[in-house]
């Protein structure tokens, strides 16, 4: 039954002001790295396709450096999908363990929306892979491809094309999108995990409890932390689990919440060190090396054709927007819950449509699901680029038609007419605000009522009436 207007409950609303701003710190440096991001895949693409070059940019890719004793001797591609990209885990799993103990996970119902949709917006492109390839009679190795969005990517393209998206909109995408790296973290944990070495993930568990002892003892110093969180990576790497998963693992121990006389948590403190090198040099250089694939009309026309890359074009354009349009609208219709009143549904599936720029978490799994095939994992690789393409060009036309309310929307969030520092809507809405305009108010009536005593008066003074 549809919630009564007495007992719904509003979602997608204003975001709390601690929030707001974490939102807007966090968001400026994604946008920031994946306007480098899009940067370094037009460069992958252009180095990999211009026949002068194209030679170039295999030696570099397929150059190996590392200590082979230690089981380290990889490819510069490889060190980029493994080892750099733990640092994106690492922020990731920093980015989840705040949402679940600070931000919007911590509450069941608050989080229910984001895990609904991020669960519909994975399951729904993987069903649509799948279907795909039953009935074209392809590889159903890939039906993770386009279960993942890709944040920094959509926040680039909502820089290109300039929309003032609320804070509430964008909050919301982020959040899925972390909901998002958790389940791609399970999956690359559990399905793309083969030939385990216990002894190097012993090595890597017990790494792991030292690290989260120091950190429970206060133990300081990056000269502790980062040669223990490269043996634990090493370790983990050899262990035949997925790198990646070490990163996630530290980051989820973190502390990020604020004990007395402290400013910011741990977690925090350490994000916003780290978080510029994992989007600024750590995912650009991956995608620099992974987004060099073919674009000759022949490729992108079997893109089309090929029940693979048609299912994950399909799995991204249609699946991720599907998806999560439909569990964002179930759980409204389920849980009592009514949009906000300055959004409409849709901006919801405008929104929904971004969250189908898969790049980064599905160029590394379209990797693993298609391993010793290098000519399909490069078709798959298109597709990705593809997909995310389709996606990012839908997403700004349908964001463009209500660009105007958006922006009005945004400038009233951010408008601070007192120049306090903190937006007049929030001052609005906080009791001592209001008790300092009825003092302004107060001092302004008895300004008034002693100038009419003055001029009352006056007017008695000089015989005339008052």
């Amino acid at each position: 039954m549809p919630a009564s207007p007495t007992n719904a409950r509003k979602f997608l609303g204003r975001l709390s002001l601690p929030e707001r701003n974490f939102i807007a710190d966090a968001l400026r440096t994604e946008t920031v790295g994946g306007v480098l991001l899009l940067v370094a895949a037009i460069t992958a693409l252009i180095w990999a396709n211009v026949p002068a070059l194209h030679e170039s940019y295999e030696t570099v890719r397929d150059f190996h450096v590392g200590p082979a004793a230690l089981g380290l001797d990889l490819s510069i591609g490889h060190w980029a999908a493994d080892g750099l990209l733990a640092v994106f885990f690492f922020v990731a799993g920093i980015e989840l363990k705040r949402e679940l103990v600070a931000g919007d996970l911590r509450d069941p119902k608050a989080a229910l929306l984001p895990v609904v949709a991020a669960v519909c917006g994975m399951a729904v492109p993987a069903l649509v892979y799948t279907l795909t390839n039953l009935l074209g009679g392809g590889s159903l190795g890939g039906w993770a491809v386009p279960t993942a969005t890709d944040i920094a990517f959509a926040l680039a393209v909502l820089a290109v094309i300039g929309t003032s998206l609320p804070s509430a909109l964008r909050a919301f995408l982020l959040t899925l999108a972390v909901v998002d790296d958790l389940f791609a973290i399970l999956i690359i944990a559990v399905f793309f995990t083969e030939g385990l070495n216990f002894a190097a993930l012993g090595g890597a568990l017990a790494g792991l409890v030292v690290f989260w002892l120091l950190l429970r003892k206060g133990v300081r110093g990056w000269y502790v932390y980062v040669p223990l969180a490269l043996v634990i990576w090493a370790l983990m790497y050899n262990s035949g689990v997925h790198a990646t998963i070490a990163g996630v693992a530290m980051g989820l121990m973190l502390r990020c919440t604020v004990h007395e006389g402290e400013k910011h948590s741990p977690g925090e403190h350490i994000e916003h060190l780290v978080r510029p090198l994992s989007a600024g040099l750590a995912v650009p250089l991956f995608a620099l090396f992974s987004a060099g694939v073919a674009v000759s009309g022949s490729a992108l026309g079997e893109v089309f054709t090929r029940p693979e890359t048609l299912g994950v074009v399909l799995g991204l354009v249609v699946g991720k927007t599907v998806g999560v349009f439909a569990g964002t609208w179930l759980t409204a219709r389920f849980t009592r819950a009514t949009l906000s009143d300055d959004l409409t549904w849709p901006d919801v599936f405008a929104v929904a449509t971004l969250a189908g720029i898969g790049f980064t978490v599905s160029l590394l799994i379209g990797e693993l699901a298609f391993e010793g095939d290098a000519a399909l994992t490069d078709k798959v690789k298109a597709s990705v680029l593809v997909g995310s393409l389709i996606a990012a060009a839908l997403a700004t036309v349908l964001l463009k038609m209500r660009n105007a309310k958006y922006r009005r929307m945004y400038e009233n969030e951010e408008r601070d007419d007192d120049l306090s520092g903190v937006p007049d809507i929030y001052e609005e809405h906080d009791p001592a605000y209001h008790l300092r305009m009825a003092e302004i108010h107060e001092r302004k009536a008895a300004e008034h009522r002693r100038l009419a005593e003055v001029v009352g008066r006056a007017g008695e003074g000089d015989g005339r009436p008052a």
